[in-house]
């Protein structure tokens, strides 16, 4: 789940394209305050689009459990997919988004100037960035479709490699504290 919050706030991240423009006024050049940003955001209806990605990735997560439960249907109980469906949608219901959107504040001040802001927002509000924002919910879950099998795999292969360092790590401590035991102790 850890994994899957972290995908879901890199996802967002990289749905917000930066377009900068230089400009010649040097109150432009002035880092971007924390107005400059919260136009931004509002700009860009960011509390909306990340419910909006939360939903979109609603359905690729239930896919997971899906996934999940058919390859351990033996061990699991039958009400997993359904519990473990319910307790992935409270859990994205309870997601701070006013704190998260307060925690990006100084992230985007540090690497964006008013300018920058200004065009972003310019942007953003013209036909062009209101469809990028339209269409983007759409594309995130499309290619979290598209990336699902791919990242199952890569789980998979990663959990069977740690496996085996792990498993070897315990052969070799075990051969080394049969040979560092004092005599007699063997």
């Amino acid at each position: 789940m850890r994994r899957f919050l972290s995908l879901v706030a890199i996802c967002f991240f990289l749905s917000c394209p930066s377009f900068s423009q230089t400009a010649a006024d040097s109150s432009a050049d002035a880092p971007a305050s924390k107005q400059d940003v919260e136009r931004y955001l509002q700009a860009i209806h960011s509390h909306e689009m990340m419910k909006q990605v939360v939903e979109a990735m609603s359905k690729p997560m239930h896919q997971m459990a899906h996934d999940q439960f058919l390859k351990d249907k033996d061990k699991l109980p039958a009400d997993f997919e359904a519990r473990m469906n319910k307790m992935m949608d409270d859990m994205m219901k309870e997601m701070p988004m006013d704190e998260m959107m307060e925690a990006m504040v100084p992230a985007y001040q540090k690497h964006f100037t008013k300018g920058d802001m200004d065009a972003l927002i310019a942007f953003y509000s013209a036909p062009t960035g209101q469809k990028v924002l339209r269409e983007l919910p759409a594309i995130m879950a499309e290619a979290m479709e598209a990336m699902r099998p791919i990242m199952s795999k890569t789980m998979d292969h990663m959990t069977e490699r740690m496996q085996q360092e792990i498993a070897q790590m315990k052969k070799d401590s075990e051969k080394g504290s049969g040979q560092n035991a004092p005599p007699g102790n063997n």
